[in-house]
C-alpha cells in the first residue's frame, strides 16, 4: 500500500505544490487559478488512490464523506445566504471550495495517516487561502468549510488496515490440514 501511495500521491503532490508557487505574486488571479485545480486535484487523488491500491472500503468512504459534505455545504450555503465580499454575489458561506479540498485532505489522513495528510492539508490550507486572496470569500467562510469538510470525513473514514493474519483449514480423506500466515 505504501509503495503505491508513494507512486501515485507523492507525485501529484509535488507537481502542486510546484503549479502552486509558480508566479503567484504575479497576479491575484494565478492564486485563484491554482486554488480551483486544487478544488479538483486533492479529492481526485484521495479517491484515486484509494481505488489504485484496491481499497473499496476507502473508496466508499470518501464517496459517503464527499456526497456528506456537498450537501451540508449547500444547504448551509442556501440557507444562509450570505453576501460574498465586495459584492461578489451571494451564498458565500461556508466555502464551497476549501470544503471539497478539506474533505479529500482529512480523509488521506483519516485513512492514509499523517504522513500523507500533512501535504494534503498544506494544500487544502491554500486553496482556503485563495478564496480570500480572490475576495470570494472572507476569513469565517473558510473556517467554516474547512470544518465541515472535515467533520464530513470523521463520520465515515476509518483508518486502512490490510489483513495481517491469515489462518487456512483444508482436509483430504483422513488428513487435515492448519495453516497460518502472517504477513509484516
Amino acid at each position: 500500500m505504501k509503495l503505491a501511495l508513494k507512486k501515485i500521491f507523492l507525485p501529484i503532490l509535488i507537481g502542486l505544490m510546484t503549479i502552486s508557487t509558480a508566479d503567484l505574486q504575479a497576479q491575484d488571479q494565478t492564486v485563484e487559478r491554482v486554488g480551483d485545480v486544487l478544488l479538483f486535484a486533492i479529492p481526485a487523488t484521495a479517491f484515486g488512490s484509494s481505488l489504485v491500491i484496491g481499497d473499496t472500503e476507502g473508496t466508499w468512504q470518501f464517496t459517503k464523506g464527499l456526497l456528506l459534505n456537498q450537501l451540508l455545504t449547500l444547504g448551509i450555503k442556501e440557507s444562509i445566504n450570505k453576501p460574498r465580499p465586495y459584492d461578489n454575489g451571494n451564498n458565500a458561506f461556508p466555502s464551497g471550495h476549501t470544503s471539497t479540498a478539506f474533505q479529500g485532505a482529512s480523509f488521506i489522513h483519516q485513512r492514509y495517516g499523517f504522513k500523507y495528510g500533512l501535504p494534503a492539508y498544506l494544500l487544502a490550507g491554500f486553496t482556503g487561502y485563495s478564496r480570500i486572496e480572490a475576495q470570494r470569500h472572507d476569513t469565517w467562510d473558510v473556517l467554516a468549510g474547512a470544518l465541515v469538510g472535515i467533520g464530513s470525513t470523521y463520520l465515515f473514514t476509518t483508518p486502512y488496515q490490510r489483513t495481517h493474519m491469515e489462518i487456512t483449514f483444508s482436509n483430504q480423506g483422513n488428513k487435515y490440514v492448519f495453516g497460518f500466515k502472517y504477513k509484516f
